[in-house]
């Protein structure tokens, strides 16, 4: 019984030693990706900032904006277990008149699970347009593998990879996250088609009404919880104008630096170490667990194999002395 317990601890103990890298390499393969049903909800606010009121035809200033951003995974528009789809859309408001946006933006990406990198299927667009050809990343790093390099970032607003580059490790709601910026140039990115009047464009008045176009230009910064890919905090600070093809007139739409808000940025500190504790579980703690086993499990089998069981002595006697009793068992004394 001994050596049978004995070998089956060992059999046990391989099985532990065997699931550890199959947990590591295999499961954990397929458990670190993105989710295909994503639903989040970020806000954006900036003070001091500067729009013009359409309504009006009037250029407010210092103003306070709120970006409102919704992102939602579309789980059937994936079709497969590789490629994630994520809506967003994102609403920007003057919180002093909080009912109307003053300007929306939606776009749908579709990305492979495991690295982040962006493809173009399942009905991809920005703003409608689905003709637009996305590469690099979009709204996540690299899927728990984040280095202090430089990564290619489409942006959405001038629809062109734009490189999103490491400069600094820094520290949010004690998460240490890398910090990543990028520098968007400025990027033509609509032809109005109405002339606007030359003193709306800070052109003398007998200039007569100017045909213009609208340009986009951006300093946007990141920061990343390298541990999973998840962005915990941005900052965006924007600039939107109107100009003349010689770039003498030019009228702002709007302008704003736009940083999340501080719930937010933790609640996606939260959703950060919740999923590193995911991905060490997997790819750490248990496979750990499962050589500890193993190896203790075999330890003890071998143990209980490799050493004998010593015979069973003679029994013990009435007097409390071992060997045979000589008054029950032995031949009668002799008198004389």
């Amino acid at each position: 019984m001994r050596r049978q317990a004995g070998l089956i601890l060992i059999g046990l103990g391989a099985f532990f030693l065997a699931l550890a890298p199959l947990v590591r390499f295999y499961v954990a393969d397929r458990v670190v990706v993105a989710p295909l049903n994503r639903y989040e909800v970020t806000r954006l606010e900036s003070k001091n900032s500067t729009y013009f009121d359409q309504a009006r035809l009037k250029l407010r200033t210092g103003v306070t904006l709120l970006a409102k951003n919704t992102v939602r995974g579309d789980v059937r528009a994936a079709g497969n277990d590789d490629i994630a789809v994520w809506d967003s859309t994102t609403n920007l408001y003057d919180t002093a008149v909080p009912a109307k946006p003053i300007e929306i933006q939606g776009f749908r990406i579709a990305f492979d699970r495991r690295t982040a990198r962006l493809v173009n299927c399942c009905g991809s667009h920005v703003d409608g347009n689905g003709a637009v050809r996305m590469s690099g990343y979009g709204l996540l790093f690299p899927i728990a593998d984040v280095q202090k390099r430089d990564y290619p970032f489409y942006d959405m607003t001038t629809r062109q990879p734009v490189p999103m580059r490491f400069n600094a490790v820094e520290e949010v709601h004690g998460l240490t996250a890398h910090r990543f910026t990028q520098a968007v140039p400025l990027t033509k990115t609509e032809a109005i088609d109405a002339r606007m009047p030359a003193r709306m464009l800070g052109l003398p008045a007998n200039a007569g009404a100017q045909k213009v176009d609208r340009y986009a230009e951006a300093y946007n910064t990141v920061w990343v919880d390298p541990r999973t890919g998840i962005p915990v905090k941005h900052r965006k600070n924007i600039r939107s104008t109107l100009r003349t093809a010689d770039g003498k007139g030019t009228m702002i739409i709007a302008q704003a630096d736009l940083i999340t808000v501080d719930k937010d940025q933790r609640s996606l500190v939260d959703t950060a170490d919740g999923k590193a504790l995911q991905i060490d579980g997997v790819r750490v703690y248990v496979p750990g667990a499962a050589i500890l086993i193993g190896l203790a499990l075999l330890a003890v089998g071998s143990y209980l194999t490799l050493t004998r069981t010593p015979a069973p002595g003679p029994p013990r006697r009435p007097d409390g002395k071992f060997g045979d009793n000589p008054t029950s068992d032995g031949p009668e004394p002799t008198k004389g």
